[in-house]
């Protein structure tokens, strides 16, 4: 407990507001008209994402908490962003989406834990491919959560534009951590 608490940096509590935001964010999207503010509320949790990461090699505050933390709360805010946007626009040109994203985020979890199991969790860094996915990404789920779930207006279209170059992002990411992580995997199931 007491490591705990002295892992707890500005860059910590910033990941806490985070994981904190996910149940206000979903009770602020089921009020009926409240998008905007849902869409507010996201994107506090989305600059957050930036800002505690930044801090953390800023101030050389960087902790195995808050590695374990940081990607717990980026796939809380998503997952539970894309569930909503799915629930409400009820078409597959959001389903089809945003599945394959959620699909993508378990897939490279379960590797990067396979890979630290193997001492070989270097391998699957985030690369810029990753990082300009989850900035496409969470522009998109912005511009989703601010609008009503019409695909007449403009700005529900670049959103689903931008989700669409988000997927395709995705997938490509995800190649790369698959490919870097090929070698140890086939080794892996040698052993078995």
């Amino acid at each position: 407990m007491r490591d705990l608490i002295e892992s707890m940096n500005i860059p910590n509590l910033l990941t806490l507001v985070r994981i904190l935001c996910v149940p206000v964010f979903v009770v602020v999207y089921l009020v009926p008209g409240a998008y905007i503010w849902a869409a507010g509320v996201f994107t506090v949790a989305a600059i957050t994402d930036g800002l505690d990461g930044y801090l953390a090699r800023r101030w050389q505050q960087t902790t195995a908490f808050g590695a374990f933390l940081d990607p717990v709360a980026d796939k809380l805010i998503v997952v539970s962003a894309l569930a909503l946007l799915i629930g409400s626009h009820t078409t597959i040109w959001m389903t089809l989406p945003g599945l394959i994203i959620i699909g993508r985020e378990v897939v490279i979890s379960a590797l990067r834990e396979w890979m630290a199991e193997m001492n070989r969790r270097g391998l699957v860094r985030v690369s810029w491919i990753g990082k300009l996915k989850t900035v496409l990404q969470m522009i998109a789920i912005i511009i989703l959560l601010a609008n009503s779930p019409n695909l007449t207006l403009p700005w529900v279209i670049v959103g689903y534009v931008l989700m669409y170059v988000a997927v395709i992002l995705t997938l490509w990411s995800m190649a790369v951590y698959i490919k870097a992580a090929w070698p140890t995997l086939l080794a892996g199931m040698k052993e078995s």
